[in-house]
């Protein structure tokens, strides 16, 4: 039995674009003799669909266009896709199997299938005369069947992520893993599919592979999986892959939208450095303009890396002072007696540069302007509402600082094969050069150290550990060891327990309070782990210490 299965991409909520895409893959998988064809879970419909699961046209459009699968069937050809199953007063994620214009089966419950053990996740079909049972598979589960299979169908149906191996419980049986390629979003997250679609033996080996984030129809016998040697697995570094995800997302995300031209504000800094690189790949260096935006605390150093940054790159760069509108800005509420703090001046220029500049750049090119942040910075809310919190996507905003910094390594050697980015941007301090005090030309930058600061609040974004748990290590001399950092770094940055004390407060009130908000109203972030912010709804709660750490931290102090 020829068996073709197609790594598609699927548009969600686009019945339309996806029945029409399947439809000319059956006549391809007709054309190569296939006796079988598989499309992914969702097919027609698409995965992250939120509140139009609600909608009953949406869900009646979907079966419309299902049954127009379903009459594409041949006498000779089975088709097994995923759609959306009619019942009494809902809809729900099902495998269909269709041959010769009619279903073969009952349609295989999705959603029930891939929580209970020895359930009906199976279906049966007669080819060339011969009886075939198929076991129903999702996102490597590991199911144990009724009977005995012949060959298993694995329904992967999960997003990219650097956290996720490329693992699979095999059930004893050849087995056909399908994925999807293209992004979906949960409305606040965008997520990149890069489809891992694959062919297992029986004893779990892969035989077969596609190409991440391609489109594809590939072809196997069956009666040969067990046969084929086993491949090697390709060694990818994470950084590679985050690479191929967010190149791919940026692309993806901009021609859904429409969008062809994106200006990026340069400051000389390692974030908007990597941005303009990942852009300029994806849309052109003709598509590209490049803003530096200088107030009378950006030194020379920094204005020159970012002109020389757009040179390498080929990017259009213009430089428009702000310090002039700051100044005005200032000037009108302090003669309405309104007094302006040094902070509140260095917010001023945030929201200058993008909600003024930026803003005003990209409407007038018909464009869209970026959001640079890093997840540390996004963690702690360490940047200004309605300025650099401000833009269309942000692409960098579930990488940690020292991700972005491999990000622009690998980028100069892999991808530019030049030093696109310049080394000056890598190796200077990293500020915002918003006051004095963060002087680069003296060494001075931002208050987050990231060398210590990435892993801390790490700990707190995607471990969900709490300063109990932080300062019980630290009593332990644990700290390091447990977050991931560099050891010694405690001792340097902090010399006494206050010190510690103080610092770990300071972030996670941030974390807990001002952070969510400002993250609320940020703009949608590329995921690239299993906990991207904006996955799940986010609790304005406030502040809270649990009663043993504030127990702990009386008994250190009191030292």
């Amino acid at each position: 039995m020829k068996i073709a299965y197609a790594q598609m991409k699927i548009a969600a909520g686009h019945p339309d674009v996806n029945t029409k895409k399947i439809l000319q893959l059956i006549d391809k998988a007709q054309k190569g003799k296939a006796d079988v064809v598989i499309f992914p879970e969702m097919a027609v419909a698409g995965l992250m669909i939120g509140n139009t699961w609600q909608q009953e046209s949406f869900i009646e459009d979907c079966w419309e266009y299902g049954e127009d699968i379903i009459l594409a069937s041949k006498k000779n050809l089975t088709v097994v896709f995923g759609n959306i199953e009619l019942s009494d007063d809902s809809g729900f994620n099902a495998i269909f199997s269709a041959r010769n214009k009619r279903l073969t089966c009952t349609p295989v419950d999705a959603g029930l299938s891939r929580y209970a053990d020895d359930s009906d996740n199976y279906f049966s079909f007669i080819i060339k005369g011969k009886r075939y049972n198929v076991g129903c598979i999702f996102n490597n589960e590991n199911f144990h069947f009724k009977g005995k299979m012949d060959f298993c169908i694995n329904f992967y149906s999960e997003p990219f992520s650097i956290d996720r191996d490329f693992f699979f419980n095999s059930p004893g049986c050849p087995t056909i893993r399908i994925g999807l390629t293209g992004i979906q979003n949960t409305g606040k997250t965008i997520h990149s599919f890069n489809g891992g679609s694959a062919v297992f033996n029986s004893r779990g080996e892969v035989v077969q592979l596609t190409e991440p984030f391609e489109e594809c129809l590939n072809f196997v016998e069956l009666e040969e999986i067990d046969k084929m040697p086993a491949l090697e697995l390709p060694e990818v570094s994470e950084t590679e892959k985050i690479y191929r995800a967010i190149s791919f997302g940026v692309k993806e995300f901009l021609e859904q939208i429409g969008i062809k031209k994106v200006v990026i504000g340069v400051s000389g800094g390692i974030d908007s450095a990597v941005a303009a690189a990942l852009y300029t790949q994806a849309v052109g260096a003709e598509n590209v303009i490049l803003v530096n935006m200088p107030s009378v605390f950006n030194s020379a150093t920094t204005k020159g890396l970012s002109e020389q940054l757009a040179k390498n790159l080929g990017c259009k760069y213009y430089v428009v002072p702000i310090q002039e509108s700051v100044d005005w800005t200032v000037k009108q509420l302090e003669e309405r007696g309104i007094e302006v703090s040094n902070f509140v001046k260095e917010n001023i220029q945030a929201r200058d540069r993008s909600a003024r500049i930026l803003a005003a750049i990209a409407a007038s090119v018909g464009g869209v302007f970026t959001c640079n942040a890093n997840k540390a910075e996004t963690t702690v809310g360490y940047a200004t509402l309605y300025g650099d919190e401000a833009g269309f996507l942000s692409a960098l905003a579930d990488l940690w600082k020292y991700q972005v910094y491999d990000l622009a390594r690998y980028m100069n050697e892999k991808i530019y094969k030049f030093e696109a980015i310049p080394q000056g941007i890598i190796d200077i301090v990293p500020s915002a050069e918003l006051s004095t005090a963060q002087n680069v030309d003296e060494g001075k930058g931002d208050p987050l150290k990231y060398p210590y600061h990435d892993y801390l609040l790490r700990a707190f974004a995607e471990d969900n550990l709490t300063p109990e748990d932080i300062l019980g290590w630290y009593v332990s001399s644990q700290v390091e060891d447990n977050i991931g950092c560099e050891n010694g770094l405690v001792e340097k940055y902090f010399p006494t327990a206050q010190d510690f004390i103080a610092d770990l407060e300071r972030w996670w009130k941030q974390f807990m309070g001002m952070g969510v908000a400002k993250r609320i109203q940020s703009p949608p972030i590329l995921a690239v782990t299993d906990e991207p912010y904006g996955v799940e709804q986010e609790s304005q709660n406030c502040l809270h210490f649990t009663r043993a750490y504030l127990e702990l931290k009386e008994r250190l102090l009191a030292n």
